[in-house]
């Protein structure tokens, strides 16, 4: 009977013996699940969210230098445009960064960047607000403030202690959208190379819609700055959409 059982018993064991020994140890199958992992963040950075290291002060206090944003790439995807009050990450459209110095990374931060592990750096982009989208007149006039469509805008996001408008030449203006473009300001108002400081460039200061990334939803570095970026409301305001 003994005998029996054992061989009962062993008959069972068998396969899973089997199993087991066919088992993968650890140390093979961790480079498979890394590259897994990098596939999947990279997937991530390019259609879902990519972080982004913030590295001036032009959006003060919205956001403080070096802090990190994640930007929402994936509603472009379903054809959303940009609106009124939305952060915004963008490529240089042409020149704002020309003379600015940029910290070459490393090679491993290349590397991390290029995957989404890491905020992407070495790359020229800006982050700024969307004031206008196409068909917009926006116009500043003394310290302000700053009117889109004719309506003054109520802007709690500016930085303490700055006006809404620049009263040097080139933040007094009076400027009409075109359309598939943006007009841009930072928060921090007299301290921000915007829209108003390129107004001689090709576009005028326009920002063209194709050269936005994404809008900035989040800030998620470091925790005590954690916050979202809504919309200011003084973007709902009746009457601010012009007629067609």
């Amino acid at each position: 009977m003994s005998d029996l059982a054992t061989e009962a018993r062993s008959d069972r064991e068998g396969p899973e013996a089997e199993r087991a020994k066919r088992r993968r140890p650890f140390w093979v199958e961790l480079p498979m699940l890394a590259g897994i992992a990098l596939v999947l963040a990279f997937l991530i950075k390019t259609f879902l969210l990519q972080a982004f290291l913030i590295p001036s002060g032009s959006m003060q206090n919205t956001l403080q230098v070096d802090d990190r944003v994640l930007v929402d790439k994936l509603t472009p995807w379903f054809g959303s445009e940009p609106d009124r009050g939305e952060v915004v990450v963008f490529r240089d459209p042409g020149g704002w960064l020309a003379g600015r110095p940029v910290k070459e990374p490393t090679t491993v931060q290349k590397a991390l960047g290029f995957v989404g592990l890491m905020p992407a750096a070495g790359e020229q982009h800006l982050i700024k607000r969307v004031i206008g989208v196409a068909g917009d007149t926006v116009e500043c006039k003394g310290e302000g403030p700053l009117k889109v469509n004719g309506k003054p805008l109520t802007e709690p996001y500016v930085f303490p202690g700055n006006t809404a408008c620049s009263t040097d030449p080139e933040g007094q203006f009076k400027v009409t959208v075109p359309s598939g473009s943006l007009w841009l300001m930072g928060d921090h108002r007299q301290a921000s190379q915007d829209s108003r400081y390129h107004r001689s460039d090709a576009r005028g200061g326009m920002v063209p819609v194709t050269d936005v990334v994404g809008r900035a939803v989040v800030i998620a570095w470091p925790v005590t700055h954690w916050s979202t970026l809504p919309v200011p409301d003084t973007f709902d305001q009746p009457g601010l959409t012009p007629a067609p």
